[in-house]
């Protein structure tokens, strides 16, 4: 999980415009899933990445640290890599 600070609505939309022209997640990075929430009057995002393993999450982990700033959507603001310990969902 990663706290962007800095985000706008132009980089919300440039990153959704890129995950949906991709094939998937980048090279290296075997997510199962991902959620990008966005808080607009704190300019402020969570993107949330779901992973089958630890190993997966610590590779993905690599990938993520060597990206590019420009390529995200703000400043990191904190990375926690945590496991899901409840889940509902309606």
């Amino acid at each position: 999980m990663v706290r962007f600070t800095g985000v706008t609505r132009e980089t919300v939309e440039k990153v959704r415009a890129e995950v949906e022209a991709s094939d998937g997640p980048p090279p290296g990075v075997r997510a199962s899933g991902m959620k990008m929430l966005f808080d607009e009057d704190q300019g402020t995002s969570v993107f949330v990445a779901f992973f089958d393993s630890e190993q997966d999450m610590l590779d993905a982990d690599r990938v993520f640290d060597a990206m590019d700033p420009g390529d995200t959507p703000g400043s990191r603001a904190s990375v926690d890599r945590c496991e899901v310990a409840i889940e509902r969902e309606a």
